[in-house]
């Protein structure tokens, strides 16, 4: 499985994990640039979610959550702005989902993270 299969399957389960939660699912890997793609865009009630999926296999080497660093974040921040500016969303916030496939499947949701 190449790294790309590996990514959408993460981000599928996080789909699945976000509509049972009552999430609408807006868009995926919309790309602002280069270094700017948001995984899924979701709204829930009046709000518009940003959210970023990380997948890991197992956390031998740490938690998938551990990856979104400053600068992941800076970059997410890009592309938020500028769906903000083109959306003229006023409510929103930006969410990390880390998946761990194995032993078992766990899905960890961080809402509304900052740096």
């Amino acid at each position: 499985m190449s790294n790309r299969d590996f990514g959408n399957k993460g981000e599928d389960l996080a789909c699945e994990y976000l509509k049972k939660n009552g999430y609408e699912i807006l868009e995926r890997n919309k790309h602002f640039s280069r270094y700017c793609e948001i995984d899924i865009i979701a709204k829930v009630k009046n709000k518009v979610v940003f959210v970023e999926v990380k997948t890991r296999r197992t956390n031998s080497c740490g938690s998938p959550l551990e990856a979104v660093t400053r600068s992941k974040y800076n970059n997410i921040k890009t592309g938020v702005l500028c769906y903000l500016q083109e959306n003229k969303v006023k409510n929103y916030q930006i969410d990390v989902i880390g998946i761990t496939l194995e032993p078992v499947l766990d899905i960890q949701h961080l809402r509304n993270i900052s740096f």
